[in-house]
């Protein structure tokens, strides 16, 4: 951060370098309920990505025809949280096990998905998949190198929290050993 002495721009502090991650699970507003509580965690933005539709809405990507996931853009910084720890949450507030669709939400448009940035994101990713599977779990997350991030429409932006409900669709599930507790939600 800059502020202004004198004319000049002296530097006060450094601003933390935020970092993002993007995860499809289900309906989104059940994902982002939980991310928005997590510590660490800057912002969620809601929207669709994987498809092959530009400027697609939510109308377009209701009908399952457009190839996108409903996703939510986590940013975050490094210094108070890890993709690993957000990942694990991510696999723990969603069911990873069900193929095109979260609870009664059925369509492409819901599958489990993490849209990785780079090589590191992908590792862990796919290490935590396997962790999974060596617990028994039969995870049909799909990991795939990110696309474009379409925002959805402000009305869905926090939508839960704007309403005062709680995710029909998700409820956290411990699923990983020495892994935070809901008390580390904020």
């Amino acid at each position: 951060y800059q502020r202004r002495v004198h004319g000049d721009y002296k530097k006060t502090m450094e601003a933390p370098k935020l970092a993002t991650a993007i995860y499809a699970g289900g309906c989104f507003w059940g994902v982002e309920y939980f991310f928005q509580k997590a510590i660490g965690v800057v912002s969620t933005c809601v929207g669709y990505i994987g498809g092959k539709l530009e400027t697609p809405t939510y109308k377009d990507v209701k009908k399952g025809t457009t190839g996108h996931a409903e996703g939510v853009l986590v940013t975050y910084d490094p210094t108070k949280t890890t993709y690993e720890a957000l990942t694990k949450l991510f696999f723990e507030v969603h069911n990873p096990t069900e193929l095109n669709k979260q609870g009664v939400d059925v369509g492409e448009q819901y599958r489990s998905a993490i849209f990785y940035q780079d090589e590191e994101q992908k590792i862990v990713a796919e290490k935590l998949i396997i962790e999974l599977k060596a617990m028994g779990l039969k995870v049909v997350t799909q990991v795939v190198p990110v696309s474009k991030f379409w925002s959805a429409e402000e009305y869905h932006q926090h939508y839960l929290e704007k309403e005062g409900e709680t995710p029909e669709c998700h409820a956290y599930t411990k699923r990983f050993k020495q892994f935070r507790t809901m008390n580390n939600f904020h």
